[in-house]
């Protein structure tokens, strides 16, 4: 697909949003369409820094873990408006910036396990036997 094609689909598909939403009120109206905005150059700049092959493996992973595609995402847009990415992104690429980012996670998640005392035990199971 060219970026022409991708332009009329999402003109096509804001079109049809629009008259699904209709107009609800001022506010939000104004609020959605600034959030219409900054999903379209988001994924206008993604379009154009990541190969084929690495945004779609991006979209594959909003669809498990929106968070972590979120943060890939404004990884990469942080590189290109630094000007430090010198050609599209491939999906090897990315994998290895999704290693960073979920290194970086890891740092952050720690997950903590506080077993009760006065549970269960192995040997408690031989009184079931009986």
């Amino acid at each position: 697909m060219s970026d022409a094609d991708l332009e009329e689909i999402r003109k096509a598909r804001l079109a049809q949003l629009r008259q699904q939403g209709g107009s609800s009120g001022g506010d939000n109206t104004n609020e959605d369409q600034q959030r219409e905005r900054e999903a379209e150059a988001r994924t206008s700049i993604l379009s154009q820094i990541l190969a084929p092959e690495a945004l779609d493996r991006l979209g594959r992973i909003r669809l498990v873990k929106a968070s972590r595609a979120e943060d890939v995402e404004n990884r990469l847009i942080m590189l290109a408006r630094s000007g430090q990415l010198r050609q599209k992104v491939t999906e090897e690429q990315l994998k290895e910036l999704l290693g960073a980012v979920s290194e970086q996670q890891g740092e952050k998640e720690k997950i903590v396990v506080s077993r009760r005392k006065g549970g269960w035990d192995d040997d408690d199971d031989d009184l079931l036997d009986l």
